[in-house]
């Protein structure tokens, strides 16, 4: 576990981010919205590590891209130190942008082939601050060795590079100007598995020495489960569950955490034959039409009435258990 002072250092409430359809070339209307982040609410702490974990589509992506602002919320709240994101002007949020970053998903879309290393890393510094030619020059290099890398690789370009270096490169952007909060983006699901471990082992060193935060957005669950402190589990644009990240995998109480949790593979066989895999049927749904009731009971296996009447409760079972539904209950082995 990291070094955690319990202090929110990021308060997320009510937020949405509908994307609206429209239809009709010449005379285009509103029809429909696509709802990828429906109403979702929690904490970042200052000093952990927030592992954001559900199915492709379900919004990681959406939530990660709005707490920076670079899609605007639909509604809801972004506090950032009590300071409101989504109320904030575009030049008051340029002043603040620098303590919130990104690493992107793909090493090879994210920096641009026509720039040298150097330059893309010193993008940031030109941006957010005053410093010098050669001030900048020296930040660089130093973020290069931070990050591993050589720093006489300044002058080389992107295409040079294989993809762990280049997330390497991105990591070092992100972290040029010092700032408080990182979102991850899926940094390692495009790299081979060998790299995808020096690349963890490089962000919990950073956060270690740096006293970072990190948003961490992932498919590989085995490996959100040893980086994070905490964990939210997302389906179909809302959330499902969030506790601590051995809670979450050792006595998930919601039917979907718990057919996720069985599908992490596990190295003893003796145990994991013993296992009860749960295998979801059906697709998720569109979140252009999400069912009515709760978004999960076309595929849930104890779904009743209720469930396709009533949306369930966001609410906190246990202390800093948050569960959203009408049977949330301990796994079997515990009753």
């Amino acid at each position: 576990m990291n070094n955690i002072d319990n202090q929110p250092l990021f308060q997320i409430k009510n937020l949405k981010k509908y994307f609206p359809v429209h239809q009709g070339l010449i005379f285009s209307r509103h029809v429909k919205d696509v709802k990828a982040v429906d109403d979702i609410s929690f904490d970042i702490i200052k000093g952990e590590t927030l592992g954001l974990v559900g199915e492709t589509g379900c919004g990681k992506t959406t939530v990660g891209r709005t707490i920076l602002q670079l899609y605007r919320p639909t509604s809801g709240k972004i506090l950032f130190e009590d300071t409101d994101l989504a109320l904030l002007q575009e030049n008051d949020l340029c002043r603040i942008r620098s303590r919130m970053q990104m690493i992107f998903q793909d090493p090879y879309a994210s920096l641009n082939p026509r720039m040298t290393v150097g330059s893309i890393i010193s993008a940031p510094l030109d941006v957010h601050t005053s410093l010098t030619k050669k001030e900048k020059q020296d930040r660089v290099q130093e973020l290069l060795r931070i990050v591993g890398l050589n720093p006489d690789f300044v002058n080389r370009y992107p295409h040079e590079f294989s993809g762990g270096q280049r997330q390497r490169i991105g990591i070092a952007r992100a972290l040029a100007v010092s700032p408080d909060l990182v979102i991850c983006d899926e940094p390692i699901s495009s790299l081979d598995v060998s790299i995808q471990a020096q690349v963890v082992n490089l962000l919990e060193e950073l956060q270690s020495q740096l006293g970072l935060t990190y948003l961490f957005i992932a498919h590989d669950l085995s490996m959100v489960r040893h980086i994070s402190d905490r964990m939210v589990v997302m389906y179909l644009g809302k959330i499902m569950e969030l506790a601590d990240r051995n809670t979450i995998y050792l006595r998930p109480y919601h039917p979907y955490t718990r057919a996720l949790m069985s599908a992490v593979p596990i190295p003893d066989p003796d145990i994991a034959s013993r296992r009860e895999r749960i295998i979801l049927k059906g697709d998720i749904p569109s979140p252009l039409n999400p069912p009515q009731g709760c978004n999960f009971n076309t595929r849930c296996p104890i779904a009743t009435e209720l469930c396709f009447q009533s949306e369930p409760e966001y609410r906190e079972i246990e202390p800093n258990h948050f569960v959203a539904c009408h049977y949330a209950e301990p796994p079997m082995n515990e009753k």
